[in-house]
């Protein structure tokens, strides 16, 4: 029997909306706590899933570091650099790799919404993080329910910038739909759309960047749903797959150096 997915799989209605009520987040505070409350408030129910902004499970875990700019700490959180690039202000950014596999401008390291002279580093674990606030929120509104921890970070080949999920917990981040036909039949080999991310940009356009609502509820996708659904880590991809490992000006600076190192001078 050909299986197909399609419009009769999809759901009918998707909703996004803010969940007002959190307060300014400090070190310490039981975030997965205040999130569970504020979900019950907003009528979060099984089958949702709420989107948390990073930053605030950042500061919750105290990942504040004391810098009168952010230039160290990210070069602490760089594992590879991928490319760097001279600013017209002077200043030098940087596309790297962190401690947690991401590619990203400035490793992740943001100095927006925090105070003066300090820059927020993104949580150690973010997979784990969505766990805690996941165990929460199905004990105050039932089960199940996803989690999915966001930042944003800029793509190649495109302008500007989206939410992308970097840590997850009870979501499957990937449809994969390999292995099944299309309307028409015919075999699908590649198809693998990243909901993950999709979900986390769609909840970015109601948290917005300054509005002081930094968790979104998403409602329609309770099909994702998945217990035994890896974490957000799993949609790194390995380095011996990556076919863009640098820039395009360190990709060929190291080529012309291997190029003339090979050279037969005699």
């Amino acid at each position: 029997m050909t299986e197909t997915r399609g419009a009769e799989t999809a759901p009918a209605e998707l909703r996004v909306w803010g969940i007002p009520g959190m307060p300014e987040i400090a070190p310490g505070d039981d975030l997965p706590r205040l999130i569970a409350d504020a979900a019950s408030r907003a009528g979060v129910e099984p089958g949702d899933i709420l989107a948390v902004t990073s930053k605030i499970v950042s500061k919750a875990e105290g990942r504040i570091v004391q810098a009168a700019d952010r230039e160290q700490a990210i070069t602490d959180e760089t594992v590879r650099v991928v490319a760097t690039r001279a600013r017209a202000d002077g200043g030098t950014t940087r596309i790297v790799e962190n401690r947690l596999g991401l590619i990203m401008a400035a490793a992740g390291v943001d100095a927006s919404n925090t105070a003066d002279g300090t820059v927020l580093l993104l949580p150690v674990d973010p997979d784990a993080s969505a766990a805690s606030i996941r165990a929460a929120v199905e004990e105050s509104v039932g089960s199940p329910i996803g989690v999915i921890i966001t930042d944003t970070a800029g793509r190649a080949w495109r302008e500007g910038q989206t939410d992308m999920a970097i840590g997850s917990s009870g979501v499957r981040l990937l449809d994969d739909l390999r292995g099944t036909h299309d309307a028409a039949g015919k075999l699908l080999e590649v198809t693998a759309p990243a909901v993950g991310d999709e979900i986390a940009a769609a909840a970015d356009l109601v948290k917005g960047k300054s509005s002081g609502i930094p968790v979104a509820a998403v409602r329609g996708l309770a099909r994702l749903l998945d217990d035994a659904a890896p974490g957000a880590r799993s949609l790194v991809r390995p380095a011996a797959d990556d076919m863009f490992a640098q820039g395009t000006k360190e990709a060929w600076s190291d080529g012309f150096a291997a190029g003339v190192q090979t050279m037969d001078y005699n």
